[in-house]
């Protein structure tokens, strides 16, 4: 990307989460969960964000999976507002339908 990469945000997301315990087919598979990967040189990178819910059964959601800590709406909010200017309410109304409750986090660039 050359010089670009300073002004560059990519973002890897997926919604594929794995159980916490062995399931009925005798794996860990379709659980709940999810994970954001950020990279770019516009980033304040060199970070992990993550609030860790616990794996005791009475941690996880639905006693199976881990429990979701962050909406990524949010970080990908905070990420289209930061860098590219988008304003709050374009984002709760076109970009994120009915996501007005859902503040965009906030320090993910430089």
């Amino acid at each position: 990307m050359g010089a670009a990469w300073s002004e560059t945000v990519v973002a890897l997301i997926t919604e594929f989460g794995r159980t916490a315990h062995v399931n009925g087919n005798k794996g860990t598979d379709h659980g709940t969960g999810t994970v954001a990967l950020l990279a770019g040189g516009a980033l304040k990178g060199g970070r992990v964000i993550a609030d860790w819910p616990g794996v005791k059964e009475s941690d996880l959601y639905e006693r199976r999976d881990l429990k979701p800590t962050t909406d990524l709406r949010a970080v990908l909010k905070g990420v289209l507002k930061d860098h590219l200017r988008l304003d709050d309410g374009l984002l709760a109304a076109d970009v994120f339908p009915g996501s007005e409750a859902v503040t965009p986090m906030a320090g993910l660039l430089a």
